[in-house]
């Protein structure tokens, strides 16, 4: 296989899911070969092919066939699998998906996004315990306070593993009937973060933009501020995941764009392979590549 200038580093799991979809033919049997969701094999798939900078099969009708990179990709790690596989069954005989993952979020992803969407992760891994952490607090991996964290912002460069899994937009946001009122003249009275909590971008951005306007209701809970818009008292700055959970909630342009925000995920290197770890951060990974789908 010629050596092409790789972009990406190879990471072997994306190698062990490749091998597998060779011998499986379609995601779906791969899925369940791996006791995975599909869209595991289809990340790990184009994280591979991103890596060697091409495709490695074809995609037929009848499944996925291997083209001649994908051939050579196969010639090369066959030996390397199966090797790798025994030991990956001896390590995880005793360390199966059971056992205790601690996640730390901000309050409002937890409550209003992850918490209900954790069901089926837990109804096919009975054995499985999360705990989910809702703090603003940014607790130290380092220190055992937590096994994964999704951080708003990139986090700084360090040891730990990152990860950015979503990007969300921001909007304002009214009930209907304020939008109303306001489309007939009056003049729109804000709802927004409390004093205190200044360091979140989204409140400096709003202080800035909106200096000197009354501001209704503050509260330093995202999830109060929407529901408080959706009673009809002001106009909210929201991230638009928040604004869909509340079916009442229209978007308002108030002439401004607000910025957008990252969602890292982030874990210490020494704790990703173990295997209720690794669950956890996949199903977050793709909970977030879904987006507001239940």
């Amino acid at each position: 296989m010629t050596d092409k200038k790789r972009t990406e580093a190879l990471d072997w799991e994306d190698i062990r899911y490749f091998v597998a979809l060779v011998r499986h033919n379609t995601l779906s049997a791969t899925a369940r070969a791996l006791r995975v969701n599909h869209a595991t094999v289809s990340r790990r798939l184009a994280n591979l092919e991103a890596a060697f900078g091409q495709p490695l099969f074809e995609r037929r009708t009848e499944g996925f066939v291997l083209n001649d990179a994908g051939r050579a990709v196969l010639d090369e790690t066959s030996v390397m699998e199966e090797a790798a596989s025994a030991a990956f069954r001896r390590l995880e005989a005793g360390t199966a998906a059971a056992g205790l993952v601690r996640v730390t979020v901000v309050r409002s992803l937890a409550d209003g996004f992850i918490a209900e969407r954790l069901g089926h992760l837990l109804s096919e891994h009975p054995q499985l315990d999360i705990e989910l952490i809702a703090d603003s607090r940014n607790l130290s991996l380092a220190r055992s306070e937590a096994d994964l964290a999704l951080r708003l912002g990139q986090p700084a460069k360090g040891e730990l593993l990152t990860r950015r899994i979503a990007t969300f937009d921001y909007g304002f946001y009214a009930s209907a009937s304020y939008a109303a009122r306001v489309a007939a003249g009056e003049t729109p009275i804000l709802i927004g973060f409390d004093p205190d909590s200044e360091s979140v971008p989204e409140a400096a951005w709003a202080k800035r933009k909106f200096s000197g306007r009354r501001f209704a209701a503050r509260s330093n809970s995202q999830m109060a501020q929407a529901a408080t818009a959706a009673g009809g008292y002001g106009i909210a700055l929201l991230p638009e995941w928040l604004a869909r959970t509340k079916h009442n909630l229209v978007a308002l342009d108030m002439g401004e764009t607000p910025p957008s925000r990252e969602l890292w995920l982030v874990m210490r290197p020494d704790i990703a392979r173990i295997p209720r770890v690794r669950l956890v951060a996949d199903h977050l990974i793709e909970m977030f590549a879904r987006g507001t789908e239940p």
